[in-house]
C-alpha cells in the first residue's frame, strides 16, 4: 500500500521536467533558465530534508501524518503549475513541491523499515523501485497524451498525487517494528556527522546522487539530440525512451535489495557503481546508433543508477542511533539532494560547450567516489552493523 502511494505522490517530482520544452516555449525561457523549474524541486528538498533533521520531526511525528499532509501540499503546488502567471511563480511552486516531497520520501523509508528486521535492503529497495517508477511516469503521460498541451500532463499528475496523499494519510500503517519517539537534541544531529562508517555510508550516497538526478532530469534531452539522426523525429520517441530507461530502474531497485540480502549491502552498491559509471563513460559511443545498442546502455544505466539507492538508506537505518533514524535519513537524503543541485545545473552549460553526446562524462567521478567509498566502509570494523554483519 505505501509503495503503491508512493508512485502516484512522485509523479510530481519530474511532471514539469517532462514538459520542459513546452514550459520554456510557454514562458520564454532559455534552456539555462528551464533547467531551473527541475532544479528548484532538489531545492525544496533538500530545504525540507535539513527542517526535517533539524527539528527530528520525522522521528516525533507519526510517519503516516508527516506523510499524508506533505503529499497533498505536493499535489497543491503541482496544480498551482497551471495558473502560474511567470516563470517565478513557477519556480516558488516547484520549490513547494520538493519541500512537501521530503516529507514522504525520507518517512517512508523509516515507515517501510517497521515493517522489517531481516530483509530491510529487499523492502527498501522496493520503495526506491516505486520512487523510481512514479518519477518516470510523467514522460509516459508525456508520451500518450493526445495534442501538445502541457497542462494534460500536470493534470493527471495532480489526480495521481491526490490519490496518493489520500492513501498515505488514511489507509498506511506503521509495522511492528517500530523505532523509538525522540525528542528534538541538536547535539544528537552532530553525532551522526561524526559517526565514521554513517558518513562512509553517506559519502557513497553523495557520488551516487551526482550522477543519478542529472541522469534522471537530462536524459531526455540526450534522447531528443540523439534519436533524430536514427530516423526518429517525434517527440513521444524521446518520451517512451526517457520513460523506458528511468522506469526501468524499478527492476534495478528490486534486483539490488535482493542482491544486498545475500551478498551484502556495500558488496551490492559497489557492482552498481561500477556498472552505473561505466554506462555514463560509454553510451555516448552510442548516440550514433545502431538503435539497440543505445536502449541496451541506456536502460542497463537506468537499471544500474538506482539499483544501489536503497541500500545507502537502509545502512543508514542500521549504522545511526536507533532514536535517530529518521533524523540520519533526512540528513543524508538533503546532503545528497543539495549535490545534484550542482550536477543538474551543470549538464545543460556542458551540453551547450560540447553537444549532448559527451556530456554524461561529468557524471563519471560521482560513482568513482562512491566505489572508493564503499570499499573503506567494507574494511572498517564498525560495518559488522550492517544487515547482521553481512555488509
Amino acid at each position: 500500500m505505501t509503495c503503491a502511494a508512493l508512485v502516484l505522490v512522485m509523479t510530481s517530482w519530474f511532471s514539469a521536467t517532462a514538459v520542459l520544452p513546452a514550459l520554456a516555449a510557454h514562458w520564454g525561457l532559455t534552456a539555462g533558465d528551464a533547467a531551473w523549474l527541475t532544479i528548484w524541486v532538489q531545492i525544496g528538498f533538500v530545504a525540507g530534508a535539513l527542517f526535517a533533521s533539524i527539528t527530528g520531526l520525522p522521528d516525533i511525528v507519526s510517519p503516516r501524518l508527516v506523510m499524508g499532509l506533505s503529499a497533498l501540499l505536493a499535489a497543491l503546488s503541482n496544480i498551482a503549475l497551471l495558473w502560474a502567471p511567470d516563470a517565478g511563480f513557477a519556480y516558488a511552486a516547484r520549490f513547494v513541491t520538493g519541500f512537501a516531497l521530503a516529507g514522504v520520501y525520507p518517512p517512508a523509508m523509516k515507515l517501510i523499515s517497521t515493517w522489517f528486521v531481516h530483509g530491510r535492503g529487499t523492502a527498501l529497495g522496493v520503495v526506491v523501485g516505486a520512487l523510481t517508477l512514479g518519477s518516470a511516469s510523467p514522460h509516459l503521460i508525456r508520451a500518450l497524451a493526445v495534442g501538445p498541451d502541457w497542462r494534460a500532463v500536470i493534470t493527471a499528475s495532480t489526480v495521481c498525487v491526490a490519490v496518493g496523499a489520500f492513501t498515505m494519510g488514511v489507509l498506511v500503517r506503521e509495522g511492528p517494528f517500530p523505532f523509538a519517539r525522540a525528542s528534538f537534541d541538536p547535539a544528537k544531529l552532530g553525532a551522526v556527522l561524526r559517526d565514521r562508517p554513517l558518513l562512509l555510508a553517506n559519502i557513497g550516497y553523495f557520488g551516487h546522487m551526482w550522477e543519478l538526478y542529472a541522469m534522471w532530469g537530462w536524459f531526455l534531452a540526450f534522447a531528443a539530440a540523439a534519436l533524430p539522426a536514427l530516423g526518429l523525429v517525434d517527440a513521444a520517441s524521446a518520451s517512451l525512451l526517457a520513460f523506458g530507461v528511468i522506469a526501468s530502474g524499478l527492476a534495478g531497485a528490486v534486483a539490488g535489495g535482493l542482491l544486498a540480502d545475500r551478498i551484502g549491502r556495500t558488496a551490492t552498491a559497489a557492482i552498481m557503481l561500477a556498472l552505473s559509471g561505466l554506462c555514463a563513460l560509454t553510451i555516448g559511443f552510442a548516440f550514433d546508433g545502431p538503435l539497440w545498442l543505445l536502449v541496451a546502455i541506456g536502460v542497463l544505466w537506468g537499471v544500474t543508477v538506482i539499483g544501489d539507492s536503497a541500500q545507502f538508506s537502509a545502512m543508514a537505518t542500521e549504522l545511526a542511533d536507533r532514536s535517530q533514524v529518521g533524523a540520519a535519513l533526512a540528513l543524508q537524503l538533503g546532503l545528497g539532494f543539495a549535490l545534484t543541485v550542482v550536477s543538474i545545473r551543470l549538464t545543460p552549460v556542458v551540453a551547450d560547450w560540447i553537444g549532448w553526446r559527451w556530456t554524461f562524462l561529468i557524471l563519471v567521478p560521482g560513482p568513482v567516489v562512491g566505489l572508493i567509498a564503499m570499499m573503506l566502509l567494507r574494511r572498517h570494523p564498525g560495518a559488522v552493523r550492517i544487515a547482521h554483519g553481512l555488509r
